[in-house]
């Protein structure tokens, strides 16, 4: 039975070590080691034009680690060449935790899904945030209020197991947004408001009309 009380890490069973780690897994295997590439190849570059998400890691020594989505239209990321890669940056809620976990530590991860597809491309590098003209020019959807340049320092294929366990894209496992409570009502409890919680198609109205214009709550 999984222990519901918080864990102790000085316990027995706890893996503090590499030895311990790789003892209890073993090497990896030769493909998924001579898989990884320092650039973009042409899968790659294809993979990035498919996908109309990815999760964005970063961290830094202040901050800690933060993984927020990034998405729009297929393509949305464009690749400048094959090492390096642009992200518009669309109106969020102002918090930057992201951004400003790269102005102190400028190592970023990228997962980039397709729907329908069991892959997912892993991309590591460096980040820089960027408002040069022309690269905020660069976007049919609008002007982004920045634009995040990706250096690519690997990049690879991640196998299907992860997604096909959870049978992501399988239709019948969507679960109906009414199982949660709305949007608004979430945010109402979280912020502790007495005012009335937003309804959640209202809520989806308001952000489909500022998508890539104002700020979100």
């Amino acid at each position: 039975m999984l222990a519901t009380a918080r864990l102790d890490s000085t316990e027995m069973g706890v893996i503090g070590t590499r030895s311990e780690l790789r003892a209890r897994y073993g090497p990896p295997t030769t493909r998924s080691l001579r898989k990884q590439l320092d650039h973009l190849d042409v899968h790659c570059r294809r993979f990035i034009e498919l996908s109309p998400m990815c999760v964005l890691a970063t961290g830094s020594a202040d901050s800690g680690l933060d993984a927020t989505p990034r998405g729009g239209a297929p393509g949305f990321a464009r690749v400048l060449d094959d090492r390096t890669l642009l992200l518009p940056d669309w109106p969020g809620n102002n918090r930057l935790d992201s951004f400003e976990n790269l102005l102190a530590c400028p190592q970023i991860g990228l997962l980039f899904l397709i729907p329908g597809v069991d892959e997912t491309l892993r991309i590591n590098g460096s980040g820089q945030i960027r408002d040069d003209d022309d690269l905020l020019d660069g976007f049919g959807e609008g002007r982004p209020a920045t634009v995040l340049t990706v250096g690519v320092r690997e990049a690879y294929l991640h196998c299907a197991k992860a997604l096909m366990r959870s049978r992501l894209w399988d239709p019948a496992l969507h679960v109906q947004r009414s199982e949660l409570p709305t949007a608004g009502q979430i945010m109402r409890d979280h912020v502790g408001s007495a005012e009335p919680a937003e309804p959640q198609g209202e809520m989806v109205e308001r952000y489909s009309k500022a998508l890539y214009t104002e700020p979100q709550s």
